[in-house]
């Protein structure tokens, strides 16, 4: 066989480039930084418009606006909006965070969300401790969302991206809800709603991705971006009329399906922690972190390389 050297360097160049592409990742320090401030005892358990919620917006608006290449599409990055609560309780100037990043070849937008709300301080558990630090809920979805701001600031993605930490998920989705009811963009313009929320730890090394039920072309990109991963991507949680099996209303995703706009929810299972005192930090799993936020920035990636502007044929 006639050995051509050149071509055979070539060949050699490209699995170097491929494989340093591959390597690019996440950096878990910062992670596990980003996920211990946000959910220590400092800051109350970040109920919106407390002094905790306020310090974790301060955090993370410094976080997304010490960013190259990002933009702003509200004033100052935050979309404020004001809402009735509970027994007529009133939230004014309740906030989202909002970064853009434009795409290389498309004015479609993939918007990644995490909730950066959670529930207070409340009742005393068995030992005393009354603040529901909301580690995995969600403290890791945001410190995630942080961490792929900052990957595709400096890896612009072909589509334009959108990183949105969301306030008062916990009072109803209020945050989504203000996001696609006042969205810079007309609706149709939305490429993907990738939504994170409790993707801290798993007994069973399992991360969920639901919402291929109802749009199935998205399942063949990440069982192929997913394959032999660790955690173990599964689906499902997503079928109607299972009840609280279904996810599909349960978090911030839920706004944008009801206006007809795609999504996925990277998530786990609920567990002996969720919306206790309990949540914190020292319970969360930091390889399966880590691994699990690497493993949606990689089916993050392969959405935007694979979509289409047509949505993929829905």
């Amino acid at each position: 066989m006639h050995f051509n050297f050149n071509k055979h360097l070539f060949s050699i160049i490209c699995l170097l480039i491929t494989n340093i592409s591959f390597a690019q990742s996440i950096d878990s320090k910062d992670l596990l930084k980003h996920l211990e401030f946000l959910s220590s005892d400092a800051l109350a358990g970040r109920k919106p418009l407390t002094a905790g919620s306020m310090e974790a917006r301060s955090y993370i608006l410094n976080e997304l606006t010490s960013l190259e290449n990002v933009q702003a599409l509200y004033p100052d990055f935050i979309q404020r909006f004001s809402f009735t609560g509970r027994n007529k309780a009133q939230y004014e100037d309740a906030a989202n965070l909002v970064a853009f990043i434009p795409g290389s070849s498309s004015r479609k937008v993939i918007v990644v969300t995490a909730h950066y709300d959670h529930v207070g301080v409340g009742k005393p558990n068995a030992a005393g401790d009354s603040i529901y630090n909301g580690a995995d809920d969600n403290a890791s979805g945001t410190a995630a969302l942080l961490e792929l701001a900052e990957y595709f600031s400096k890896n612009r993605p072909l589509h334009s991206m959108m990183f949105v930490a969301l306030d008062a998920e916990e009072l109803g989705l209020r945050g989504a809800k203000a996001l696609v009811d006042d969205f810079p963009y007309p609706l149709d313009q939305i490429l993907l709603n990738v939504n994170m929320d409790m993707i801290g730890r798993s007994d069973k090394n399992e991360l969920y991705a639901s919402g291929t039920h109802f749009y199935p072309y998205l399942k063949p990109i990440l069982e192929k971006a997913a394959a032999g991963s660790d955690p173990t991507l599964r689906f499902g949680h997503d079928t109607p009329g299972t009840g609280r099996e279904d996810w599909t209303n349960q978090s911030d995703q839920g706004a944008f399906f009801a206006k007809k706009v795609p999504h996925l929810y990277f998530g786990v299972e609920d567990h002996v922690d969720y919306h206790k005192p309990s949540d914190e930090f020292k319970n969360i799993q930091p390889k399966f972190y880590s691994n699990a936020a690497n493993l949606i920035l990689k089916c993050i990636l392969a959405l935007d390389a694979e979509l289409t502007d047509q949505n993929s044929g829905q």
